[in-house]
């Protein structure tokens, strides 16, 4: 109405030149009052200045009103414009479908709940009152709440998945790749398959991210449901037992990270950078929850020490891993055998796949690495580990400590050939590193006089993956191998004295010189949603084979033929992504 009115105000005062001209023409026409008057106009016109310049000093200040008005219309068509592009663009984004399968295991879990890497650029959170245009995104990700300056997205999926067995190992959803059973005549394993379905690799968790002091801090928990059956596990009711798979805080303030907690291993392969985010992490696309032989990893505790270059294109970090001294038994990897005269003083001294809290370690297990990315197609990882072994014992009546040093090194690298197809190695070799080698080789033997001696193995996993639309495949080899180390038990009174420690001639056959398996598999996202969550349909095959270093029952190798069927639903959430 203000504007209406100034206009029409302006129009008036326009007008007025106009009516005055006509009135001074019709004066002319009245000569004798025209001429009686002619001395007063001077008198008049005197009058007149002071009227004038208060009208011209109106329509000054009426026409800059009107400026004013038509700046903040000009203004108001600005923003609303801004706004309709925002949200055109916030609707695009929505409806589109992504073109490429996340590249974890958890499949759609870290593209919706994990997939920011701590080492994103600054931007408004997604659940910001003062950024309009991200409104949606709390629509759109209902899951993600925010509590007072925190942000908490849910992290989990549901899995129900099957497994065939051309023979039964006895291990559920996950392989013990070192105790393929033989087929021999006297034991069912070798000679009966094994069918099972199971749902105990769902997770449940969440991920918290603030801003503090300018340091972009993560707390994550992840977990799962395959921690120790119960005996009643798969007759009426399948009690399965939720197991912590992860648990840190991460703080990084411009180049510098520091991270404490249960987290992936930095021995880890990794995807992207130096992170502990599981979609920066490669633990292969397996079904198997065991992952795929000859992956080197461990989700145990550790301190770790982050370095960011500022363009974000190398990072160098060390870690202090809890350690635990190892003589074989878990993953189905055979254990050594000890000397008879000290097997059991030694015995609790090592773990030995069901040992727990006896086992007197010496330090942290030291692990460095460096990650150099020059593009987003290219990563490469080098580093290595420091161990250190001890053990007590008793020689001649009088005690003895003994330590010893271990260690190794790896070379991972994975690379985009071209869109969609990487080339991916990993590989890692050293002595007493085989707890990281999913536990399929010792680190060490025992002497008859108590000294410690590591052995040496190695192991990889190599192979291609492919990206197709909605569609992702896979085809990986991977292989363990373990050198023999043995010595006389001189502390036995058989005769002729025993070999003792492992790869020996007449050795358990469950002491094994490699394992080998080649698998392949797909990942289809039959849908997905950013509110509602996304379903993916999975497979994945293997054949899987050991190979011991004696052999005592008819010379055949063991082998296995495995097939996974995966159905996921994960659940909607997005993180958002704050400052580095």
């Amino acid at each position: 109405m203000r504007l209406f009115a100034a206009v029409l105000l302006s129009m008036s005062i326009a007008a007025m030149p106009l009516l005055a001209r006509n009135a001074g023409e019709t004066g002319k026409e009245d000569t004798p009052a025209a001429a009686s008057s002619a001395s007063s106009v001077p008198d008049k016109l005197t009058a007149v200045k002071p009227e004038a310049s208060a009208i011209e000093s109106e329509m000054l200040e009426l026409r800059s009103l009107v400026e004013e008005q038509r700046a903040e219309l000009e203004s108001q068509r600005a923003a609303l414009k801004a706004q309709q592009l925002r949200m055109e663009a916030l609707e695009e984004k929505l409806s589109a479908t992504p073109a490429e399968p996340v590249a974890t295991p958890s499949a759609v879990t870290a593209a919706i709940a994990t997939a920011t890497p701590i080492s994103s650029a600054a931007v408004t959170p997604a659940t910001s009152a003062a950024a309009p245009a991200q409104k949606g995104d709390d629509e759109v990700s209902p899951l993600q709440l925010k509590i007072g300056s925190a942000y908490i997205t849910p992290v989990g999926f549901m899995d129900f998945t099957g497994v065939f067995r051309s023979k039964d190992g006895g291990s559920g959803i996950g392989t013990n790749f070192g105790s393929v059973p033989f087929k021999t005549s006297n034991a069912f394993a070798g000679n009966l398959s094994e069918l099972r379905e199971n749902m105990q690799n769902s997770r449940i968790g969440f991920r918290v991210d603030a801003m503090v002091h300018d340091a972009h801090v993560i707390g994550y928990m992840e977990a799962d449901f395959l921690g120790n059956n119960g005996g009643n596990v798969a007759v009426t009711s399948n009690s399965n037992t939720l197991r912590s798979r992860l648990y840190w805080v991460d703080v990084r303030r411009g180049g510098w990270e520091v991270l404490g907690g249960q987290t992936w291993s930095l021995i880890t392969p990794g995807r992207n950078g130096i992170s502990p985010l599981p979609g920066d992490i490669f633990y292969s696309q397996d079904i198997d929850v065991n992952y795929q032989a000859g992956l080197f990893w461990g989700r145990i505790p550790e301190l770790r020490f982050v370095y960011h270059l500022p363009s974000d294109k190398a990072a160098f970090a060390v870690a202090l891993d809890s350690p635990e001294q190892y003589i074989g038994g878990s993953g189905g990897g055979g254990t050594i055998t000890l000397p008879s005269g000290l097997s059991t003083l030694v015995t609790p001294e090592f773990n030995n796949g069901a040992t727990t809290l006896t086992v007197p370690n010496l330090s942290p297990d030291i692990i460095a690495k460096l990650a150099i990315e020059p593009t987003k197609r290219f990563h490469l990882e080098l580093g290595g580990i420091e161990r250190q072994f001890k053990d007590y014992v008793l020689i001649s009546g009088a005690g003895q400590t003994n330590v010893k040093t271990g260690g190794g090194g790896f070379f991972n690298a994975n690379v985009e050939l071209f869109k969609g197809f990487r080339v991916l190695t990993n590989n890692f070799i050293g002595d007493g590193i085989g707890r990281y080698i999913f536990g399929l080789a010792p680190d060490v033997i025992v002497r008859p006089d108590g000294t410690i001696s590591p052995i040496k193995a190695g192991s990889t996993v190599s192979g291609i993956e492919l990206t197709h639309k909605n569609s992702f495949f896979y085809a990986y080899y991977g292989g363990v191998y373990i050198e023999p180390n043995f010595s006389i038990d001189t502390t036995s009174s058989a005769t002729p004295k025993p070999l003792i420690g492992y790869g020996y001639a007449g050795s358990a056959n469950s002491q094994n010189r490699t394992i080998q398996e080649e698998t392949i598999g797909f990942n289809q996202t039959l849908w997905k949603d950013a509110k509602y969550g996304a379903l993916n349909f999975m497979g994945q095959y293997s054949y899987l084979s050991r190979n011991p270093w004696a052999v005592s029952t008819g010379g055949e190798d063991a082998h296995l033929n495995m097939a996974f069927l995966n159905l996921r639903y994960t659940l909607p959430g997005s993180a958002p992504t704050l400052g580095k």
